[in-house]
């Protein structure tokens, strides 16, 4: 009896097991202080009016707020660095303290996981061993209590509440309620960070692709100049090489600087879209390929023959599908170009002599950006891009090929009724 005396007496004076004791015999004893169903569809209301932006940081307080009538918090978020920095702030003075990942207070809340009462941190030090709280808390003179924010084991940030409107007791129930909501929020956080990773990701993609596109146009602008400066000594004297050479020039800076316009404004945006008489601009097209051999030639060109579309990038596809049959057909080999209607459709043809290819080609790597046979020459986006740019003014692109008989590319785009469009 003696040594049970001594143990009680023992435990009575133990500031830890004192805590313990209390929460046993309120878990046990005596009736709970909240409607849970209630204030868990009071949470989940509040987050889900936020969408998945930054005001959503600002929710995640007010919703922990209102479970201990707190009128206002403070939100700490881990970074890549593993440091702990403000990401938001409701009714309470904003903090500009980093906390790092290896500083006493981020240690304990990773070890324990609890809630922390800073005002019964002073009172019972004992109830929180371990525990060193960092100086620009204890001069939050607004601070409270601080509750963890973990997520798959993970401490992913705090919260910092604000005193109550009333003075509320805080027990096991309250902080089984917070640390339930602390793991929700943090859920939620997690998800709208993978939101916004995904976001600067589709915009570094979109970028990327765009970059690409640029470039390839470029890179075909390079060599109609490179054309014009190889033939430059043997053609100098000749007054209508100058007068070509300078409309090439003058053509190439127009479409470069429309380049960049469009690379500044993000987009592969263009002209806006208008009625193209689509014979004309193939006229144009096979006009200006005329200078390499193998000559192309225009055989048949049914007019008026009309689309709705960006003139110069419709006719950067047209040119790079005649490009591609002069690259796989030998000088001596032939290229035609035809257009006609087939009911409200206008459909151009490009059939070259040239190398041809097979179905396994066609169907795995012809359309795929990024895939060219033609080394640092080529960059494998220009029959993708082809393709994209026809599909969105609701056309269709298509090959027939066969290896040794050569290629033919069709484009199929719906005709516009001018009368109708303006």
């Amino acid at each position: 009896f003696f040594a049970a005396g001594m143990l009680l007496v023992v435990l009575l004076f133990s500031g830890q097991m004192r805590a313990r004791l209390r929460v046993f015999l309120s878990k046990h004893f005596f009736n709970y202080r909240y409607d849970y169903r209630e204030e868990w569809l009071r949470f989940i209301d509040t987050l889900s009016s936020a969408r998945l932006d930054p005001e959503l940081r600002g929710k995640v307080i007010e919703a922990m707020g209102q479970i201990v009538e707190s009128p206002g918090g403070l939100l700490w978020q881990r970074d890549e660095q593993d440091d702990f920095q403000l990401t938001a702030y409701w009714n309470m003075s904003e903090s500009r303290q980093i906390v790092h990942g290896n500083d006493p207070l981020i240690r304990f809340l990773r070890k324990r996981g609890w809630v922390i009462e800073l005002m019964q941190v002073a009172a019972e030090p004992e109830s929180y061993e371990g525990l060193e709280l960092p100086a620009w808390l204890e001069e939050l003179t607004e601070a409270w209590l601080l509750v963890p924010l973990t997520n798959l084991g993970e401490l992913q940030g705090f919260v910092v509440l604000g005193n109550p409107r009333v003075p509320l007791q805080i027990n096991w129930e309250v902080r089984d309620l917070l640390l339930t909501i602390g793991r929700q929020s943090a859920s939620y956080l997690a998800l709208q960070a993978a939101n916004e990773a995904l976001v600067d990701a589709r915009q570094f993609e979109a970028f990327n692709r765009l970059s690409a596109y640029v470039v390839h146009d470029l890179k075909n602008l390079v060599a109609q100049l490179s054309l014009v400066v190889r033939n430059a000594e043997r053609h100098r004297d000749n007054p209508a090489f100058v007068e070509d050479a300078f409309a090439t020039v003058d053509n190439a800076v127009k479409k470069m600087n429309r380049l960049l316009s469009q690379l500044c404004q993000g987009r592969m945006s263009g002209q806006p879209r208008r009625p193209v008489e689509v014979c004309a601009l193939l006229e144009e097209v096979v006009a200006f390929h005329a200078r390499q051999r193998p000559r192309p030639v225009l055989e048949s060109c049914q007019g008026p023959v009309k689309v709705l579309a960006d003139g110069d990038r419709l006719a950067a596809v047209l040119g790079h599908l005649v490009q591609n049959a002069q690259d796989a057909t030998p000088d001596d080999g032939n290229i035609q170009v035809r257009l006609h209607r087939q009911g409200d459709k206008a459909t151009v043809e490009i059939e070259d002599t040239g190398c041809g290819m097979d179905e396994t080609f066609v169907r795995e790597r012809l359309f795929r950006p990024f895939d060219t046979t033609k080394g640092n020459a080529g960059m494998g986006i220009g029959v993708y891009e082809s393709r994209e740019f026809v599909q969105s003014l609701g056309g269709r692109l298509t090959v027939d090929s066969v290896p040794g008989r050569g290629t033919t590319f069709r484009l199929k785009l719906p005709l516009v009724d001018v009368a109708d469009w303006e």
